[in-house]
């Protein structure tokens, strides 16, 4: 490992943290009491201006899905950019129709018309978009816990308060109870008993809160700023079952679940054998590039009459991008590398629930895996405090993670689909040493 930091900040380091607190909006707020900046990456590897080398095991929020600067998409990226830039969805590429056809082979069911945008907060809004405009309808139905974006509808349908603007309520909106086992009264149910009692509660939502003719009904197959809750076996079967039965569609948010990462599938939802009407995606598509994909069945997106455009959506250069890292995704066989490296974490972070009794629970699948830290195993209560001070020791032993959760208590781990069995050993030694240095409090 590389360290040449010293006791003073480099002056590019300064020149940064001083230009993101005068010119930036201070709610883009960064990780870390002493905020890192990040120059180079490469792998799961990434230094910053100091010249330390971190570990990334969270790998952009899961947007450098196959590691920094992998060199195919470099490669891919930089001829393309030096033949043609740019022309906007006004104009027919090869690029969108072949990332289109890539993402079509791969999506689960008959998904297969898609419109590239540039972020998952667009590809949510043009779900929902196509979903009203197919049935007629405009009332949808989210989940508590949840997260899908910073628009206004986005933040209108995400289910955390800190992440709501004071305006963000919008007219036929409602939220379903997250199928949160670990945090619910349902811990003594077996997993098919629990997904009733979350699915019926869908259905209560409707029939109690809708005009009983919703549009859609959007999850997350596996929660993610919730602090990657999966649900209980049987919980998406019952709810598209229930929203289909009022003529409502079912889409999969799969921004943060999907290309692989939660292990043995393709798309997080397909654990659960459910076929989305609409499905839609982003952030580890293009491996850290702006791109955002929302796919549907034909005859859904058939429905969308009225004009629309996405200027940047399609881009020749993010499609390149998306190309060729889907070209490695299906190479590497990144679905069962990610359940074979996913194993291996889990182990490690299981044998760290032995260790220390304030780690609540370890959960997830695949590389997309988390743990919920607590005051007390009985109580439950959640230690803000302790995930606060896991992510700083984390930093000092050269490990990058992330924080989610209501509470701010719960600990995600996402690193780069191709990290080697070498690379997660030593994360979890480092992820160990974190661990000590939070109950010695430095």
């Amino acid at each position: 490992m590389n360290d040449h930091s010293t006791d003073s900040a480099s002056p590019l380091t300064e020149a940064v943290k001083s230009g993101h607190e005068e010119f930036i909006f201070p709610c883009c707020a960064p990780l870390y009491q002493d905020p890192i900046v990040i120059v180079t990456g490469i792998g799961a590897s990434a230094v910053d201006s100091e010249g330390r080398e971190f570990l990334d095991c969270f790998s952009g929020i899961l947007s450098t899905s196959i590691g920094h600067c992998h060199p195919e998409v470099v490669e891919r990226v930089s001829n393309q950019i030096s033949m043609l830039g740019h022309t906007s969805t006004l104009y027919l590429t090869e690029n969108q129709v072949e990332a289109a056809r890539r993402l079509a082979a791969i999506a689960p069911g008959n998904l297969k018309k898609c419109f590239f945008t540039n972020s998952g907060t667009e590809a949510l809004e043009t779900a929902i978009m196509a979903a009203c405009q197919y049935t007629g309808r405009s009332e949808v139905i989210g989940l508590r816990h949840s997260y899908h974006g910073r628009s206004f509808l986005a933040t209108g349908i995400t289910g955390h308060a800190t992440w709501r603007p004071l305006a963000s309520h919008i007219a036929g909106i409602r939220h379903a109870r997250a199928p949160y086992l670990y945090r619910s009264d349902n811990v003594g149910l077996s997993e098919e008993d629990a997904a009733e009692v979350f699915a019926r509660d869908l259905e209560e939502v409707i029939v109690t809160t809708t005009n009983g003719r919703p549009a859609a009904f959007v999850a997350e197959s596996i929660l993610g700023l919730g602090g990657y809750v999966v649900p209980p076996r049987g919980y998406f079967q019952r709810t598209a079952e229930i929203i289909r039965s009022y003529g409502g569609l079912f889409i999969s948010d799969e921004v943060q679940a999907g290309f692989g990462r939660t292990g043995g599938t393709w798309f997080g939802i397909e654990h659960w054998e459910v076929e989305p009407d609409i499905m839609f995606t982003a952030k580890g598509i293009a491996n850290g590039f702006p791109v955002g994909a929302t796919i549907a069945k034909p005859e859904i997106a058939d429905a969308w009459k009225a004009k629309t455009v996405s200027t940047f959506g399609g881009n020749p250069v993010s499609m390149a991008a998306t190309i060729a890292t889907l070209d490695v995704m299906v190479r590497e066989r990144v679905p069962q590398r990610c359940e074979d490296r996913g194993r291996q974490f889990r182990a490690g972070l299981d044998a760290l629930y032995d260790a220390y009794d304030w780690i609540g629970e370890v959960r997830g699948m695949g590389l997309m895996l988390a743990m919920e830290l607590v005051e007390d195993r009985v109580t439950k209560e959640p230690s803000r405090g302790k995930a606060l001070a896991l992510l700083e020791a984390a930093k000092e032993e050269r490990l990058l993670i992330g924080i989610a959760g209501m509470h701010g208590n719960v600990i995600r781990i996402a690193p780069s689909m191709l990290i080697t069995e070498d690379e997660v050993t030593v994360a979890l030694a480092r992820l160990e040493r974190a661990c000590k240095r939070v109950v010695r409090g430095v």
